[in-house]
């Protein structure tokens, strides 16, 4: 099994759109959506999102 991040650093919907549209088309398979949060705001500053595949490096 294979795992690839991809950290988003303008988390918004087209940014997060984009980066499962660009990844799912290579094969990748969605496996999770982590957000990193700041302490003085309720949106989040980052989010991290990732992909598996069958295979090996």
């Amino acid at each position: 099994m294979l795992y690839k991040v991809v950290e988003v650093s303008n988390v918004n919907d087209e940014a997060i759109e984009e980066v499962l549209n660009d990844w799912t088309a290579r094969g990748w398979r969605f496996d999770g959506l982590h957000f990193a949060m700041r302490e003085s705001s309720k949106r989040p500053s980052m989010a991290f999102v990732i992909f598996t595949r069958e295979g090996e490096e």
